[in-house]
């Protein structure tokens, strides 16, 4: 018997091998774009497909939850699943027909975790076979078998015999145990496979919808950013230090040192100087994220425009805007980088620049895809007049950095 279920084994493994190549194959030639002329295939058939897989993966856990499965019924359920799987695949593909790089990553993304977790499923239950009956090699009966094990239960491990530590009634007890947490593997490795298959409900099935939400991943970025840039703070009174007397540098040094306080806030404290610095700074990344919001809103606004079939200008331009708001959240993490003492004000105007140009782009491609419009205009306007503001601090800070060189030379030569 033992035999025979190794046999059986390799040509599970075989099988199960060439299930695993097709899906392979058929993953390849997805990966290429589907001509702008093929059908494309609607996200509610490919979700459908999904609970198809889903339904597939239940039938496999029950088949593994009582005792082995016969080799024809898990050579069978092999051959369904993965029938059912190529099927989801070939669908899936047809749904990216007209996707932009944004649609197709996301619809990629989710077909890949439905895959990598149904192969793990269907490669654990055929890791298992042949090995949930540790004892067919014995060929005593199962009731002699459990009598003995009774028996040997009640004598302390120490007096056991050698014959009776290493013998088949105490290989028995391990086996068993080990068997029933192999047993309880594979309905745990159903569970990956539904999750996968019901998250293909959130995942964005236009071009409108995929770069909105890479945009909302923006906007949180850069309001990440404002709270942190708002938790920036001025030095305190004693921390400034008194020329004339050095009194705060005696009192610094007396104080006790709190030891609930914490490492990162030090050296975070900005002088006057950099604190209106910070503070338009914060007005320009407040309005930023205003600015952002109101491009989200116009682009979902196009989600009546946008065509199934061949709309490639459409989707170039959002893809566009799409990069050009993901440079404009990098500029503003880069600026809040820059705020913490001592601040870096040329890197802070070079984003400054860069945000004004990215903004004067964005206003093109909009109004090429929506015509001119008052509501985009109002958010442009308030973050150029806040970038002006920043422009202006950053030019007094400069000049207050040069007075101060020039006197620290006159100083220094006298």
């Amino acid at each position: 018997m033992a035999v025979r279920s190794k046999k059986e084994k390799e040509h599970l493994n075989l099988v199960l091998g060439s299930h695993l190549a097709t899906i392979h194959e058929t993953l390849q030639v997805l990966d290429k774009t589907p001509p702008s002329s093929a059908t494309k295939v609607t996200w509610d058939d490919v979700m459908k497909m999904g609970d198809q897989v889903s339904k597939q993966a239940t039938t496999v856990g029950m088949l593994w939850t009582g005792e082995q499965p016969e080799f024809k019924a898990i050579e069978e359920n092999m051959a369904s699943y993965f029938n059912t799987l190529q099927g989801f695949l070939l669908l899936s593909h047809g749904s990216t027909v007209g996707a932009g790089p944004t649609l197709s990553s996301a619809v990629h993304a989710s077909v890949k975790q439905v895959v990598d977790s149904s192969f793990r499923l269907m490669k654990e239950t055929i890791s298992l076979y042949g090995t949930m009956i540790i004892n067919l090699c014995y060929s005593m009966m199962i009731s002699d078998v459990l009598e003995k094990t009774r028996n040997l239960m009640t004598i302390p491990f120490h007096d056991l015999s050698d014959s009776e530590r290493d013998g088949p009634y105490l290989r028995y007890l391990v086996g068993g145990t080990h068997s029933k947490d192999q047993k309880l593997s594979v309905p745990q490795l159903v569970g990956p496979v539904w999750e996968a298959c019901s998250a293909l409900k959130k995942t964005p099935s236009t071009n409108v919808t995929a770069i909105g939400r890479g945009m909302t991943q923006v906007a949180v970025s850069v309001k990440d950013v404002l709270r942190e840039m708002k938790e920036l703070k001025p030095a305190s009174s004693n921390d400034q230090v008194d020329k004339t007397s050095g009194e705060s540098c005696l009192e610094a040094a007396s104080e006790p040192h709190d030891g609930n306080s914490s490492e990162d806030d030090i050296g975070n404290d900005l002088s006057p100087e950099e604190m209106k610095v910070a503070e338009r700074a914060i007005e320009v990344v407040s309005d930023t994220l205003s600015f952002i919001k109101v491009l989200i809103h116009s682009i979902i606004g196009l989600l009546k425009v946008e065509k199934p079939s061949d709309n490639s200008n459409f989707v170039n331009s959002m893809e566009k805007l799409l990069q050009l708001c993901q440079e404009l959240g990098r500029q503003i993490d880069e600026i809040g980088a820059c705020l913490y003492p001592p601040q870096e004000i040329p890197a802070i105007k070079a984003g400054s620049e860069k945000i004004l140009g990215i903004i004067d782009t964005v206003q093109v491609e909009v109004e090429e895809l929506l015509g001119s419009s008052d509501v985009f205009m109002e958010p442009c306007n308030g973050l150029r007049s806040s970038l002006r503001q920043l422009a202006s601090e950053l030019s007094n800070h400069s000049i207050d950095d040069e007075a101060t060189r020039l006197k620290n030379i006159t100083l220094t030569d006298k």
